[in-house]
């Protein structure tokens, strides 16, 4: 049987991860509390996303299309706004 190691620090193989999400597991967290792989130096924790369909997530996108959110006259007011609530 050929195994592949997802986390060398703990032996732990592809396998047995795929079985923690069987299990149950849905994030990498969960994975951990099951098995500690992810905990120590946690270079598989990238590959445990792939694993339980994480890896594909996109990225966050800059709010505004890289522009300011607020613009300085904005936040002005925005900051007078919490004094005058307080």
């Amino acid at each position: 049987m050929n195994r592949v190691y997802v986390c060398s620090c703990f032996g732990i193989t592809e396998a047995q991860v795929k079985q923690h999400a069987a299990d149950g597991a849905r994030t990498p967290r969960q994975v951990a509390s099951a098995c500690k792989a992810g905990t120590d130096c946690g270079s598989c924790v990238r590959r445990i996303q792939a694993i339980l369909g994480r890896g594909a997530c996109s990225r966050r996108e800059p709010a505004g299309q890289g522009r300011p959110v607020l613009a300085a006259a904005d936040a002005v007011e925005a900051v007078a706004a919490l004094d005058d609530a307080a």
